[in-house]
């Protein structure tokens, strides 16, 4: 298998728009496996294209050369009415950028996506579901410690909750990502865009941790993922665990605990920057924690104004 054959989205079929053009194809695997290295915005960027490449083929557009600004203008147009405006707004970017890879490769002359607006979209707060601190405190009390299982289940959950850890981060760290500095847990975590952020361990993280890696064994094995598959409930080889498992466990721990907030992984990035802030913890620190190029994303994840909210509407009273 050639290395571009590995490098390739999921779904590897050249669609037609792009073959009309000599070198077209090799310019389009190029833009994704040259340019994107995230194979979560690889996957989502060769969604959106191929859903352009489709559509215009059911419009009888089959060259490359022919599609103008008002046929993208008209796709994202139709996107617009049974997607939502942040996916619209994703979809034509992968659009142009792929428009602007081809043109500096020479295969096409103009960018026909590079004057078509998208649709305003203005967030001053995530939609991500948060838990409040006795929500966790619940949540991690109410796991079955006297299984390997649940050991494990109570590290990860609580790694992501102390650390801000994107879920991807977490269940890609080895055994060495946790380690003792200053006699205190501290964790390596590897974030998007090659960042790599190391921090101190709350005393609770570094305690869960701390009773995972014994009852597991997994302590002399630096190069083995810190959260594996368990098979039956026992350690059986050393495969990372997925991150939908990661998910549906979530979902299980959630429902045991009697918990009726919809959450997900990501909830508890939220919950901790919350949680941080109502504490008295710095934006800016919260902002490196979390591994943000802007303060900006970080206050997405602040929910404090939530509380602020369910304060005063007790105060209608009838």
């Amino acid at each position: 298998m050639s290395t571009l054959a590995l490098l390739r989205p999921a779904a590897p079929t050249l669609p037609a728009l792009f073959q009309t053009m000599p070198e077209g194809g090799r310019r389009f695997w190029e833009f994704f496996t040259v340019n994107i290295r995230n194979t979560n915005t690889r996957r989502a960027y060769f969604k959106a294209v191929a859903g352009f490449a489709a559509w215009c083929d059911e419009k009888g557009l089959g060259d490359l050369a022919g599609v103008t600004p008002m046929h993208v203008a008209a796709y994202v147009e139709q996107l617009g009415r049974t997607h939502s405006k942040p996916t619209v707004k994703q979809h034509l970017a992968a659009i142009r950028m792929l428009f602007d890879w081809l043109v500096t490769g020479h295969i096409m002359g103009t960018n026909p996506a590079h004057a078509v607006r998208g649709p305003k979209h203005s967030v001053r707060k995530g939609k991500t579901s948060v838990l409040s601190a006795d929500e966790m405190r619940e949540l991690l009390a109410a796991i079955d410690t006297t299984s390997l299982l649940g050991l494990r289940d109570r590290a990860l959950i609580a790694l992501m909750g102390y650390t801000f850890a994107r879920v991807g981060a977490a269940t890609g760290m080895k055994v060495e990502d946790f380690y003792v500095q200053k006699r205190r847990g501290w964790v390596r975590l590897h974030e998007k865009g090659g960042k790599v952020t190391e921090l101190p361990c709350h005393h609770n993280l570094d305690q869960y941790l701390e009773e995972w890696i014994a009852a597991s064994g997994l302590g002399t094995e630096p190069e083995a993922p810190l959260f594996p598959t368990l098979r039956y409930g026992r350690l059986t080889d050393r495969t990372p665990l997925p991150q939908a498992n990661v998910h549906m466990m979530i979902q299980r721990r959630a429902r045991a605990a009697g918990l009726r907030t919809k959450i997900s992984a990501h909830s508890f990035r939220a919950t901790g920057i919350t949680t941080y802030l109502q504490n008295g913890g710095k934006l800016e620190i919260a902002q490196q924690m979390a591994g943000h190029e802007s303060a900006r994303t970080t206050g997405l994840y602040d929910r404090r104004n939530d509380q602020i909210a369910l304060d005063e509407v007790e105060r209608i009273a009838y």
